[in-house]
């Protein structure tokens, strides 16, 4: 007997920032962790915030009965109304309870959504590049993906979202703070974006669900806000999770925000809870929901990654390798130097690796050309990685074909 087709073939293309993450594992036995400069993958090497460890402590010592029993699948009662509240200030509108369900982290939240809102052939529209696992997400639930190019800004093409619009569109996935750019989307395009979407909506009697996913909301820089969702287009839901903002990448916890006024809100809310169910991840962790629920003020220390992504990008520019400046998230995104040639992203990514430099090739978020480096690593590598850096350039703008 043979896999399925579709992993099959997956497989065969998979995930290039894991790839590249084990890669660099095998660099680091060989050379040391010190003298490698992995920036593959946004693995946040910050704690979580003290008020995590407190709680955390507090509620494992408490050992109440039945506190790490089954609870409804959309979560505890308490933790949902404690998280409306967090919601309804950043998104602008008011929430109550029953329009927060609970996840396992973002990934888990996007799925449940696409399983919740897709027939087999329904189309979701994502702006390029993008987050490489949107595609087998959709696939996950019958759906195919459809992509438009971002702007040269990597703001969001509304006028292409809107030539891509059809009977079959679903949804129209944007995250922002946005990865690989670090772009965040300004309220005048959100706001063209809901306009384009309620006019097809009148047209074909179909309105788009304007789904947004939103781990990186939190961090934000310079002061550039990132505008609400909900308050801007009544058919959408914002997915989120506390892998970025509170540093639990593995503690899978995070959850879904339901616009209060969506169309049909409780076959829509309740969808979401069978599909929680059904996808075989029943609740979210109990613990981390109890302790999420107690931390709506808190957040890493933002002020880091902003050093940090300063730290590199003097260090890019002395090397001379463009990049798209990051509004938010913690990703540099960078254009090959000296490029000529479309699939030269996948090439330097190699040329890279002889100085133990790792990024991702843009090729796998839709953007050949272009590189992605991930900044949530101590400064004092990025700092360590500049003659590396102005080696490699040298010696690629080197080679003939990239002159």
């Amino acid at each position: 007997m043979s896999i399925a087709r579709s992993i099959k073939e997956s497989l065969a293309s998979s995930s290039m920032i894991r790839k590249m993450f084990e890669e660099g594992n095998l660099l680091k036995k060989k050379f040391g962790a010190d003298n490698v400069f992995d920036f593959s993958i946004g693995n946040p090497d910050l704690e979580p915030p003290p008020a995590f460890h407190r709680v955390l402590l507090r509620l494992a010592g408490e050992d109440a009965r039945g506190s790490h029993g089954y609870m409804p699948n959309p979560g505890y009662p308490e933790v949902r109304a404690a998280l409306a509240k967090k919601a309804s200030r950043e998104q602008g509108v008011d929430l109550d309870g029953s329009h927060i369900i609970m996840s396992v982290g973002a990934a888990g939240g996007l799925n449940v959504v696409l399983k919740a809102i897709l027939n087999p052939g329904d189309e979701v529209i994502v702006s390029r590049p993008y987050f490489m696992e949107y595609r087998p997400y959709t696939a996950n639930h019958g759906g195919r993906l459809v992509e438009v190019n971002a702007r040269r800004d990597f703001n969001l093409d509304v006028a292409a979202i809107e030539a891509a619009l059809s009977e079959k569109t679903a949804a129209v996935l944007i995250n922002s703070p946005h990865n690989p750019t670090g772009r965040i989307y300004p309220a005048e395009t959100i706001a063209a974006l809901a306009d384009v979407l309620s006019r097809h909506g009148k047209k074909s009697g179909r309105y788009p669900y304007l789904v947004a996913d939103e781990p990186y909301r939190e961090i934000a820089y310079n002061g550039v806000e990132v505008p609400p969702i909900l308050a801007a287009y009544q058919e959408s839901l914002a997915v989120t999770s506390y892998s970025k903002s509170l540093s639990l990448p593995g503690e899978r916890i995070g959850y879904i925000a339901v616009n209060p006024a969506i169309s049909e809100k409780d076959e829509v809310t309740g969808a979401l809870i069978y599909a929680t169910r059904v996808l075989g991840y029943v609740n979210a962790p109990a613990l981390m929901q109890r302790i999420v629920a107690e931390l709506t003020q808190e957040r890493v220390e933002v002020e880091i990654y902003a050093r940090r992504r300063d730290a590199f990008t003097e260090i890019l520019h002395q090397a001379g390798i463009p990049y798209a400046d990051p509004q938010g998230a913690f990703y540099l995104f960078c254009q090959v130097p000296s490029s000529t040639q479309p699939g030269d992203d996948r090439a330097f990514v190699e040329h890279l690796k002889q100085y133990r430099i790792l990024g991702v090739p843009g090729s796998g978020f839709g953007a050949p050309g272009w590189v992605r480096f991930a900044y949530c690593v101590d400064e004092t590598l990025i700092r360590a990685s500049a003659a590396a850096f102005l080696e490699a350039v040298k010696t690629w703008k080197k080679e003939s074909r990239h002159v």
